[in-house]
């Protein structure tokens, strides 16, 4: 499934191609992506059609796009386009020209520019991911909804500044992600020291920290010579900054390479797949050297365990195992 860096560099690319453009047509190909819009069909391309995307925002693994039916206005937008990648989903920048893919759902089209491909195309495999038109509200703590808008980088429109402190009501429970300029170390850690969980349990935990799935997770783990059970509340501020420096690490080098793609499903809005697989250190490397140890001249091998479903990943010699262990 797409984490963080992947769905950012999605972001950047629609960024990119479809901000500041009218959406002039909607088909949707298959109902079932836009599932979450319970109003139909119908309603779904009314409330895109002749709109215009102010800005594509992240939190986490959530992304939106603020929409106006004027975007000359310095009114802050109501509605937005909210797209979930799931475990295949896909977002397209395309020209018309360009046969249809096999899995394609919904297809937009945009008011022209020279230099952009006028369709966008959501594809979508497995059918998990979904796109649906929702509603904007204040952030719950007044900061800017998330990475994208235009004091964070972002290309914005005019009167997108009105729009920072707004976030869909779908995506207003998660966390800020650890790339989020206007995320807090220090409120993350007297939430971890309050809970009585284990390390990984708690980075995969939404509400707490968003966009940290179970491939990063185990990278920063690594990175921060710490074991996933490690016990949240006996955790000291260094001990979480050097967790969330390590995310932060991985996942910015994980952004450089364009992602992390094991097969065809994920891919940037080009249809080009991301090359942070070659750089893993411990996840997906069970019985390898641990690369860390090897440079010390020790002799260990990453190990899997089961972990929530799914398998954690890390090395029993610099990520020792607590006797407090909590999974």
């Amino acid at each position: 499934m797409p984490e963080l860096p992947e769905v950012e560099v999605v972001r950047r690319g629609l960024e990119r191609w479809i901000a500041g453009r009218r959406i002039e047509d909607v088909s949707v190909v298959d109902p079932r992506s836009i599932r979450r819009h319970t109003l139909g069909v119908e309603d779904f391309r009314g409330n895109l059609m002749g709109a215009t995307v102010l800005e594509v925002v992240r939190r986490g693994k959530f992304l939106w796009m603020p929409l106006s039916d004027d975007p000359a206005s310095t009114a802050p937008p109501h509605t937005a386009l909210m797209a979930h990648l799931g475990m295949s989903g896909q977002l397209l920048v395309e020209s018309p020209e360009q046969p249809h893919e096999k899995h394609l759902k919904v297809r937009f089209s945009f008011s022209p520019r020279a230099d952009a491909p006028q369709e966008l195309r959501f594809v979508d495999q497995r059918i998990f991911g979904g796109l649906f038109v929702t509603s904007l509200i204040p952030t719950p703590d007044g900061g800017p909804g998330g990475c994208g808008t235009a004091l964070l980088g972002g290309q914005g429109a005019p009167g997108s500044e009105a729009a920072l402190a707004l976030i869909p009501d779908a995506a207003a429970h998660i966390g800020r992600d650890p790339l989020d300029p206007y995320f807090s170390v220090e409120k993350l850690h007297q939430k971890l020291r309050s809970r009585k969980t284990g390390l990984k349990r708690a980075l995969l935990d939404q509400a707490l920290v968003s966009g940290i799935g179970n491939i990063y997770a185990d990278e920063a783990l690594w990175l921060a010579k710490m074991h996933y059970a490690r016990p949240t509340d006996t955790l000291r501020r260094p001990d979480t900054r050097r967790i969330i420096d390590a995310a932060r690490s991985v996942m910015s080098r994980a952004l450089d390479a364009g992602g992390t793609s094991f097969d065809s499903l994920y891919v940037n809005v080009n249809g080009a797949s991301g090359y942070f697989a070659r750089s893993l250190n411990a996840y997906g490397r069970e019985g390898e050297p641990c690369l860390r140890c090897s440079e010390l001249g020790l002799s260990s091998r990453i190990r899997r365990d089961s972990f929530m479903g799914r398998s954690s990943y890390s090395c029993p010699v610099c990520q020792p195992k607590p006797r407090n262990a909590r999974l």
